[in-house]
């Protein structure tokens, strides 16, 4: 379709044909956490680090998505949940495909995990998702991830692989997951996932240096680049680290 190739080339470098997204879609589960405070000013040094796109949620769309003046891709976040539910993995939907074209959106995004008690409700969510962004010409990123009572390591390459293929499956056309630590598990996920593939940063991580191994060698093994947030906006330099990600996800 070609209104969702069109979104599509504004998350994806024309060149490298891979993406640098920084969510910042923390503040429903977390508050206003560091890194966060000013919206507006959080995504200008994003976008002026060179980032392709950020992530939010719809109501702070206009708290600064447009920050300085700069611009950067938009991709809205359908899904919300917090840790203070009774099921601290469930997310459900909390607006449209509809709402997000409305903002000016480039693409929207769900989350799923795969292994929660309302497993069934999030996969049911990211189905609907797709049919609506197949109507409208959307692309849908989906984040999938592998959490719940019966999930022994949700980086396990057996869990990886199977949740970025139910992604696929059901239709997102970018998934967004965990690495799993080493490049001969995450060729499998790869391997696996007939459509583009990027890597979630986690948690706060030791060192900027781990971090930039871990895009390094997650682009190795085929990734098509990166959705990490709290790694990101909460550096000491945020904007000279999101130039050095973009060097290494888009070659320079």
């Amino acid at each position: 379709m070609i209104g969702k190739s069109i979104r599509l080339e504004r998350i994806f470098d024309r060149k490298s044909k891979r993406t640098v997204i920084v969510p910042m879609d923390h503040g429903v589960a977390m508050g206003p956490i560091a890194g966060l405070e000013n919206m507006e000013k959080a995504i200008g040094d994003i976008a002026e680090g060179g980032a392709d796109a950020v992530l939010m949620h719809k109501g702070m769309v206009v708290q600064g998505h447009r920050g300085y003046g700069i611009d950067v891709g938009l991709i809205v976040h359908l899904s919300g949940g917090t840790p203070l539910s009774p099921d601290p993995n469930s997310r459900v939907l909390v607006t449209s495909v509809k709402e997000a074209i409305r903002l000016g959106a480039d693409a929207v995004s769900v989350h799923i995990n795969i292994g929660a008690e309302s497993e069934s409700m999030m996969v049911q969510n990211l189905g609907f998702a797709a049919e609506e962004c197949a109507e409208f010409g959307m692309p849908l990123l989906a984040m999938m991830y592998a959490r719940g009572n019966k999930i022994e390591d949700e980086f396990n390459v057996k869990y990886i692989k199977h949740v970025a293929r139910i992604g696929a499956e059901l239709g997102a056309d970018i998934i967004k997951t965990v690495y799993t630590g080493d490049k001969e598990s995450f060729n499998e996920v790869i391997d696996g996932c007939p459509v583009p593939v990027v890597i979630a940063g986690g948690p706060k991580m030791n060192s900027e240096e781990d971090l930039l191994k871990m895009i390094e060698d997650a682009i190795d093994c085929g990734a098509r680049g990166v959705s990490i947030g709290r790694n990101v906006f909460q550096a000491s330099n945020r904007i000279e680290l999101t130039k050095k990600i973009c060097r290494i996800v888009h070659g320079r």
